[in-house]
């Protein structure tokens, strides 16, 4: 799959996670952030999407350890993330 079409997968994905606050942390993180990306980042993000909402918005919040897989770049900029810009 090409990068467009997998970029246009995980923001379907990052918006539509089953609970608002999910979404608009998750999608709002992967609008600030995905223009950046690379391969390995965009690898990571798909990892990230196969998890529960209740254990990323935990460790986005700090109230549960960040596994080791997730620990670092991405996940610092998702807790560092404080601004949301909502979809029209």
């Amino acid at each position: 799959m090409d990068r467009e079409t997998r970029l246009k997968r995980l923001k379907f994905r990052a918006w539509h996670r089953g609970t608002k606050e999910a979404d608009l942390m998750i999608g709002g993180f992967f609008d600030a952030a995905h223009a950046t990306w690379g391969e390995a980042e965009i690898a990571l993000f798909e990892e990230l999407m196969e998890e529960q909402d209740v254990d990323i918005m935990a460790w986005a919040l700090g109230v549960a350890p960040v596994p080791p897989r997730y620990a670092g770049g991405m996940f610092d900029a998702i807790r560092r993330l404080d601004f949301v810009k909502l979809p029209d």
